[in-house]
């Protein structure tokens, strides 16, 4: 097809195309190197298919949107086969074959890419639509949400690159094929044969040259964008998968990754610049969509505070564009995150819920950056809201965040509740935590709780004095060192327990102790008490009475969320006749009581809207009689919610526990 010239002009663009693309990829790596830590390449095989059916399936994008993430599948799908057919499209440049021939091989293959580049063509025109026609409000932010200098051009700037290159890269192709189609035939290509329609007439020399020089369009675009993907969105294509193939495998989606206080010659705690972050955090930038799917679902955004996931990771990727090339050589990055990324009240508006987490597409976690963002905050900076002192003091002088002085066993007097001192050959540890031994609403779930497990023979033992707080809200508040001591206290002191289960009230305790002391040699069997419920129900050991009443249960960030108990509590409420009516945002999907992340022990942010407000209203707006939780924070966040002036009508707030209590006939 092409001449001998065209031959050796399309090498050296190939040469000279990629020589770039090497060279502005290997500083994007380079950029990924400046993070703490490495990215994690073990279980190989594993990762290969975790990453390919991310890319293949889609099934992380078909999470929400389900319009939109159709079309987006369009592109992909299309895209990946567009690796195949520009492969067969530059052999057919210098060699002139039929790829597969005229069998079914070959109609099969021609086919796929007639439709495909349909497909194509038509969900870039909806997303141009959307992007620059309809303005569609989920692709914007909040006027209070911070922005690096270089985003709001930018984005349009590159959504438009992109979307021009794709559409003259596939269209051009698809037209090109056209023209074949009209000088040979349709060939199974039923779209390529119908536009070919309109170049009837034409001679053979003049479709010849159109679809030589479509030939040309369609493959030119291609090596002319390649060593422009490390600058812009479109790298998420790969960059996506990447990110999936390389995170760390934790055991639950929240599980913080610990600081290393024995190093002596480390100064520096958390990230107050973007090299301080890991290596997996800086790698979400690149891999970033940029679709804002997580600020759709974060309480802080949608509740009017300054935090928007989303421009997190996009005002990183701006400021790694513009410092690429002095970054990359291993200078140190010229202004903090607070200056281009994020607001000091955007890292403080955060609950820690992880909602964000779980939403990405591409598998990125901007909470941790939050986190890590909080830590240098506190402990490098000693830079953290007032209110959170007094926790912070309580932790570390008196075992529990609200500062109480009495012993932890005041909350079950006349309930004969043994020690593990005194009951040395106990079944289960009940760890009650700081809320069960000093709220007086989770005192109430915890005399509750005792009452049932005794209904039921349940032989427990509890610490009594020796429980200390997890440090829950020390590690999500940025106080890791405070947690690290209470952890390792802790962890010593159920070491010599020796507790063959733990059962907690609490999903921070649970997740804390589960899924976040193993870092530090503590590792336990742990279970939370709407599942140990549901587990005595089914062992005949509860039998309550049915009633029937229309429930609706709210999951709390650390007990669904996090750690993926969504069943359980809800089998335990149908076992005593509850007719669940759920909230839209339900299960994974929960939106957050806004307790979490240290914001129980100080002001919310100014916002638009309260977060427990919010979802109360969500519980108020299913007509139940009854929001029952799982979480003693949750149950105080919601029973101040059905308190305010604004709230009328709504629901009784209950702990799943008191709702069995209540059907065993017991006076709790």
């Amino acid at each position: 097809m092409l001449t001998l010239p065209e031959k050796l002009l399309f090498i050296l663009a190939v040469i000279a195309s990629l020589s770039l693309a090497a060279y502005y990829f290997r500083r994007a790596f380079l950029t990924i190197l400046r993070g703490e830590g490495r990215l994690h390449f073990d279980k190989l095989p594993e990762r290969m298919i975790r990453a390919l059916d991310v890319l293949v399936t889609q099934r992380t994008v078909f999470r929400a949107r389900r319009l939109t993430s159709l079309f987006h599948g369009f592109v992909v799908w299309g895209f990946l086969y567009y690796a195949l057919i520009n492969l067969v499209d530059v052999t057919r440049g210098f060699v002139d074959y039929t790829f597969l021939g005229h069998g079914l091989p070959g109609d099969i293959y021609r086919l796929l890419g007639d439709v495909l580049s349909v497909l194509v063509i038509v969900g870039m025109i909806y997303f141009v639509i959307r992007r620059f026609g309809t303005k569609d409000p989920a692709l914007t932010f909040h006027t209070n949400i911070k922005l690096h200098e270089k985003v709001q051009s930018g984005i349009r700037r590159d959504s438009l690159i992109v979307a021009s290159f794709i559409l003259i890269h596939v269209g051009g192709r698809f037209i090109g094929e056209s023209f074949s189609a009209a000088r040979f035939g349709a060939d199974a290509q039923p779209f390529a044969g119908l536009v070919g329609n309109l170049w009837e007439g034409m001679g053979d020399g003049t479709l010849e040259f159109f679809e030589h020089i479509f030939w040309w369009l369609g493959l030119g675009t291609i090596l002319a964008f390649i060593p422009y993907f490390p600058y812009t969105k479109h790298a998420h294509l790969f960059m996506g998968p990447l990110n999936y193939f390389s995170r760390p495998d934790r055991r639950s989606l929240g599980e913080l990754p610990p600081l290393d206080f024995e190093d002596e010659a480390r100064e520096q705690f958390g990230a107050a610049k973007i090299e301080h972050l890991s290596q997996k955090q800086i790698f979400d930038a690149y891999a970033c969509i940029m679709c804002n799917r997580c600020q759709d679902v974060c309480p802080a955004y949608v509740t009017g505070k300054e935090l928007s996931p989303s421009a997190l990771e996009i005002n990183k990727r701006y400021e790694l564009r513009q410092i690429m090339p002095s970054f990359a050589k291993g200078e140190e990055s010229p202004r903090p995150l607070l200056d281009f990324a994020i607001t000091e009240s955007a890292v403080w508006a955060c609950t820690a819920c992880g909602a964000c987490v779980d939403i990405c597409p591409v598998g990125n976690e901007p909470m941790f950056d939050i986190l890590d963002i909080r830590r240098d905050l506190v402990l490098t900076q000693s830079n953290f809201p007032s209110e959170l002192q007094g926790a912070f003091n309580g932790m570390e002088k008196r075992g529990n965040p609200w500062q109480m002085t009495q012993n932890r066993l005041a909350w079950a007097d006349g309930l004969n509740v043994p020690t593990v001192d005194e009951s040395p050959d106990y079944e289960i540890l009940y760890w009650v935590g700081c809320a069960g031994a000093f709220e007086p609403s989770a005192q109430k779930i915890a005399r509750t709780l005792v009452q049932v497990l005794q209904h039921a023979g349940v032989k427990f033992a509890v610490l009594g004095d020796a429980e200390s707080c997890t440090g829950d809200t020390a590690r999500r508040a940025g106080n890791e060192y405070l947690f690290f001591e209470m952890a390792q206290a802790n962890i010593e002191t159920l070491n010599a327990a020796k507790p063959p289960r733990i059962l907690v009230t609490c999903p921070h305790c649970y997740h804390t102790i589960a899924k976040e002391y193993p870092q530090f040699g503590g590792n336990y069997e742990v279970v939370h008490h709407t599942a140990y419920l549901n587990e005595l129900i089914q062992a005949g050991r509860l039998k309550p009475q049915t009633a029937s009443a229309n429930v609706t249960f709210h999951d709390p960030c650390y007990l669904g969320r996090h750690n993926g108990i969504v069943d359980a509590p809800r089998d335990t409420l149908t076992a005593t006749g509850a007719v669940l009516a759920e909230m839209d945002r339900t299960r994974a999907k929960s939106f957050c009581c806004g307790a979490g992340g240290g914001q129980f022990w100080k002001e919310e942010e100014h916002g638009s809207a309260r977060v427990n407000l919010t979802r109360y209203a969500e519980a108020q707006a299913t007509g139940a009689e009854t929001l029952a939780t799982g979480c003693p924070f949750c149950l105080r966040m919601f029973t101040d919610a059905s308190q305010d002036e604004s709230i009328k009508g709504g629901p009784a707030v209950k702990d799943v526990v008191e709702i069995v209590a209540e059907r065993l006939g017991l006076s709790v």
